[in-house]
């Protein structure tokens, strides 16, 4: 029971082949409970997409919510850079037996600044595309608050799961493609992720995160890739001094 609940420390990612200016950061997932609990993360996956994110309860059953996102990734076919920063607020319970899982709804919005460029064999540019990016979300985290534990090289781990919907809307307000503006492109995102928390020393923890990023609407430079993966170390501290 324990491994299957482990599953997405396995899932492997899949390195898109789209041509997507846009690579979305990991869905917020701090699990808060009490007021002046504070959550904060940092992130990465195979493409070097680093994310930092931060959390906190102003109040019993309100959070707020932010995440700062940076790739800058130079291949020698492709080179990949985005800047991004997301801001949000919503609301978070705890319910069922002993109160032992956690809801959170939240819904925010975001900005940033991404480029993509293609090489041939000789290095050759071949297409360069820039986009100021507008972002507006809304997501639900659903997370087992009550540890589990699994036993693995000597040691006892205690761990956590859950899952998020997240749907986005993004738009961009300035594309420019080989130097020449053209016109923008928008797109609304369906991103179902699940992910484990690990507890390694203390308030510490690490977590994966994988799922799926599905674009609803047919666009040529802002598409969905087929895969999210992110992993990465958390903290929770404060509220009543227990933090998670």
């Amino acid at each position: 029971m324990a491994l299957r609940r482990l599953m997405p420390l396995g899932a492997l990612p899949l390195l898109s082949s789209c041509a997507s200016v846009y690579f979305p950061p990991p869905a917020a997932a701090p699990m808060l409970t009490q007021k002046g609990e504070f959550s904060g993360g940092l992130h990465t996956n195979w493409k070097a997409n680093v994310s930092a994110q931060g959390a906190y309860a102003v109040g019993e059953h309100i959070g707020l919510i932010g995440t700062a996102s940076f790739l800058h990734n130079n291949g020698k076919r492709k080179l990949y850079e985005q800047d991004f920063g997301e801001l949000g607020v919503g609301y978070h319970t705890r319910f069922g037996d002993a109160q032992s899982r956690i809801l959170e709804v939240y819904a925010g919005a975001g900005f940033g600044h991404g480029k993509r460029v293609e090489r041939n064999r000789s290095a050759d540019v071949t297409q360069t595309v820039e986009a100021r990016m507008e972002k507006y979300f809304a997501q639900v985290n659903y997370t087992k608050k009550k540890r589990e534990e699994f036993d693995f090289l000597g040691r006892t781990w205690q761990f956590r799961y859950g899952a998020a919907l997240r749907l986005s809307y993004v738009n961009t307000p300035e594309l420019i493609l080989n130097g020449q503006r053209i016109p923008g492109e928008d797109n609304i995102f369906f991103e179902p992720v699940s992910y484990t928390r690990i507890g390694l020393i203390g308030p510490l923890k690490f977590q994966a995160m994988s799922g799926w990023n599905f674009g609803l609407k047919n666009r040529k430079y802002l598409t969905a890739g087929n895969s999210v993966f992110s992993m990465g170390l958390i903290i929770n501290v404060g509220g009543d001094g227990k933090g998670e």
